[in-house]
């Protein structure tokens, strides 16, 4: 039985391999994510957009996209959260030692 779970669980690698995709539909599908998305999708767009753009087989069809790209980094800048990093919440600021009057 252990040597049927080894050779189901065997997997080429060509079925690793992602092919190229169409440079005007990974263009296209960028751009489209840029313009649509939100700041409630802005996590799932940008991960879309960066797998997108791994496919694009030249590096002028990457460039092209650059402008997008940015773009949607900027946007997930501006809507993280503001809370001022890890561990930085109310009850963890360093408190003024008092003073006698």
């Amino acid at each position: 039985m252990a040597d049927r779970r080894r050779a189901d669980a065997f997997v080429p690698l060509r079925a690793l391999t992602v092919p190229a995709l169409a440079p005007e539909a990974a263009l296209a599908e960028i751009r489209r994510l840029y313009f649509r998305t939100s700041e409630k999708t802005i996590e799932r767009d940008l991960s879309q957009a960066v797998a997108l753009l791994t496919r694009l087989a030249s590096e002028e069809d990457r460039e092209r996209a650059t402008v997008y790209m940015e773009g949607l980094t900027e946007m997930r800048k501006e809507w993280a959260p503001q809370s001022g990093g890890r561990g930085q919440g109310a009850g963890s600021r360093k408190k003024k030692p008092r003073t006698p009057d």
